[in-house]
């Protein structure tokens, strides 16, 4: 899985090195790398939001299946299968592109993580003797091609990367720089935007809930505790990271919530629309 993921980040360091010549500035091509990557898995996700869609609407009659046939595990299962046949839709659907998502969230990763591998190409030799030098001079860092750029990018040209973005230097870590304020506006909104995400992922999963009125007042209590963790522990998570990542890894990270924000909501009020559609026409 390594290797797949690696050679992945291998080729869309292409895409990000191609960006960066074309705006000479490291920030800009991740806003830019962030976007096209978004537009070349939309089908992927609308995909993925159309089985979701799609699984809500089957899950209705396999609980009435699991309550008919609870004693029977036999004929439960059959029952299942013949819903999954008739809607043509299999039990694993989803699951495909749920699997090149992470692959590609996983490859993005690593490219922005290690911009000297995967988007500069720069030798494994070089790479690993300028490491020794950045542990001589000082610890060992948790993002070594970083920590490179930053130390050694104004002496070697091959491995500079401007990482000037709005008077953010993207190389910095905020607890490696708790004296310069600007360091803490990427993790701030990058905080902001991960709040905002788990409140329109759980509100949209609220909605999607249909039962009789005891269980859905069960329900409504444990989403309503599952929301309130998650809104707690989002703030905290999300600073955590932020505080000990370069401010280039944090930036991606930002650009992605809201682009991945942006997609939630277009998509949902696509599906919302189609369902009305789809009742009035069925009416």
């Amino acid at each position: 899985m390594i290797s797949i993921i690696s050679w992945f980040a291998n080729i869309l360091g292409y895409l990000l090195n191609f960006l960066y010549n074309m705006v000479n500035n490291y920030g800009l091509a991740i806003i830019l790398f962030s976007i096209i990557i978004k537009l070349i898995l939309l089908p992927i996700s609308f995909k993925q939001q159309k089985t979701m869609k799609k699984s809500a609407k089957i899950q209705k009659k396999i609980n009435k299946i699991q309550e008919k046939y609870k004693n029977n595990k036999d004929k439960l299962n059959e029952e299942v299968f013949k819903v999954y046949k008739e809607e043509n839709m299999s039990p694993l659907s989803g699951c495909l592109s749920s699997i090149a998502q992470i692959i590609i969230l996983f490859a993005v990763f690593y490219l922005v993580r290690s911009p000297l591998t995967y988007m500069k190409k720069i030798e494994t030799e070089k790479i690993e003797k300028y490491k020794e030098e950045i542990i001589q001079e000082q610890s060992n860092s948790a993002y070594p091609e970083i920590s490179i750029i930053r130390n050694k990018g104004d002496k070697d040209e091959s491995i500079y990367i401007n990482m000037n973005f709005l008077g953010i230097n993207l190389s910095n870590i905020p607890n490696q720089n708790f004296g310069d304020i600007k360091v803490y506006v990427i993790p701030i909104l990058y905080v902001i935007s991960s709040i905002i995400s788990v409140k329109l992922t759980t509100n949209v999963q609220g909605k999607k809930k249909e039962k009789n009125d005891e269980e859905k007042e069960n329900e409504i209590d444990t989403m309503t505790q599952a929301n309130k963790s998650m809104t707690m522990m989002m703030p905290i998570m999300a600073v955590s990271i932020s505080m000990i990542a370069p401010l280039g890894l944090a930036l991606y990270w930002l650009v992605n919530n809201v682009l991945m924000i942006l997609e939630r909501v277009i998509l949902n009020k696509y599906f919302d629309s189609k369902e009305i559609e789809e009742e009035n026409i069925n009416e």
